[in-house]
């Protein structure tokens, strides 16, 4: 919380402090839809991702679209959380074509 003038503030919460950066992205992932949502949060755990619903953090997940973002916010520069994004997502999507096989998407 910082104030200067008392009828303006900036509020923060903890994850959103220092550069607060979250990249994300939408991407349609049947293969990991179809092996189960705790699969696929546990996977992302390993990869230090987030994985949401496309309607946001509490909105719940529909169909096979994901927002997918890097789990982490302080403590890294903006260039390495958005490329823990996107190398992650790389791998995300890799595995969901072998999942597909697996399942017969």
């Amino acid at each position: 919380f910082v104030s200067g003038d008392p009828n303006k503030a900036v509020v923060s919460t903890q994850s959103t402090g220092g550069t607060g950066m979250r990249a994300s992205v939408h991407i349609d992932l049947p293969g990991w839809t179809a092996e189960g949502l705790n699969a696929l949060k546990a996977r992302c755990e390993e990869l230090k991702l987030q994985p949401r619903g496309t309607r946001g953090e509490s909105g719940g997940q529909t169909g096979v679209t994901f927002d997918i973002s890097n789990k982490h916010r302080l403590g890294y520069s903006e260039v390495e959380l958005v490329q823990c994004m996107i190398d992650g997502v790389n791998t995300l999507f890799q595995e969901d074509l072998e999942l597909q096989k697996k399942h017969g998407l």
